[in-house]
């Protein structure tokens, strides 16, 4: 299976300590590797279809020294489709104006949804057509621009009818909101004032965050696996979809 890493914060945000965690685990995951850090409405987008072990792209991305409100990371173990650079997450799409952009850890079998002309895959992974099925689906949903809480309701009710195919966890996001979908093994930490120091879980690697942020900073960060030790890692509910804004889980909208 793949590992997952998403960042949603407050104010633009350093997220390399959190990718140096992730990509010690690309000796396993060693089939690719990509992060897109979401920019206003820009996007910068990044992968190789070598491991971020090796990957010259992935020692530009750690030595550039990039903060963003919500990044989406993916290290990939290829259980559908060719070690390519068509297969290799995070995926990107555009739907009414703005980047979307998933990456998908796990295995969808028998999952072949007629798709029509705005929406195709361009690799042969399970998790690309299962995107492409999603923006197709939200396209139908709404004439319009939704809200963030419309589309989380949506995404309730369509994630799901994914999931019915086997392992489905999810990190999504359209530069307002990350919403992360679990049905096996993903993981949501808080870090806000009082901010402590936090080592890698993989790694001999520390940072004090409380010399880098303000009392106002709030960064939530999601993953497969809990990247560090000595921090309240949340496990997520088999089936369950946490919505984070600002730097916070979004409460579920009634």
């Amino acid at each position: 299976m793949c590992q997952l890493l998403g960042m949603n914060a407050n104010t633009p945000t350093d997220v390399m300590f959190s990718f140096a965690g992730l990509a010690c685990r690309a000796d396993e995951h060693k089939d690719g590797f990509g992060i897109a850090f979401f920019e206003g409405r820009g996007l910068r987008h990044f992968i190789d279809c070598q491991s971020a072990r090796h990957s010259p792209v992935a020692e530009l991305v750690k030595r550039w020294p990039i903060r963003s409100e919500i990044v989406i990371a993916h290290i990939r173990k290829a259980t559908q489709g060719a070690v390519a650079l068509q297969n290799t997450h995070p995926f990107v799409r555009e739907l009414w104006g703005r980047y979307w952009v998933c990456a998908h850890n796990g295995n969808l079998e028998g999952f072949a949804p007629r798709l029509h002309a705005a929406f195709r895959p361009v690799g042969d992974t399970d998790s690309e057509r299962a995107f492409c099925w999603l923006m197709q689906e939200l396209a139908k949903a709404h004439a319009g621009v939704p809200t963030v809480d419309e589309l989380s309701h949506t995404l309730r009710e369509l994630l799901p009818l994914i999931a019915r195919h086997g392992s489905f966890n999810l990190l999504l996001s359209n530069g307002q909101a990350l919403w992360a979908f679990a049905t096996t093994k993903l993981h949501s930490l808080l870090r806000q004032h009082p901010f402590g120091a936090a080592t890698l879980a993989d790694e001999d690697l520390s940072v004090d965050f409380a010399a880098l942020t303000r009392p106002s900073d709030r960064v939530a960060i999601v993953a497969t696996e809990p990247l560090t030790t000595g921090e309240a890692w949340s496990a997520f509910a088999p089936g369950e979809m946490r919505v984070f804004e600002h730097g916070v889980p979004r409460p579920q909208a009634s």
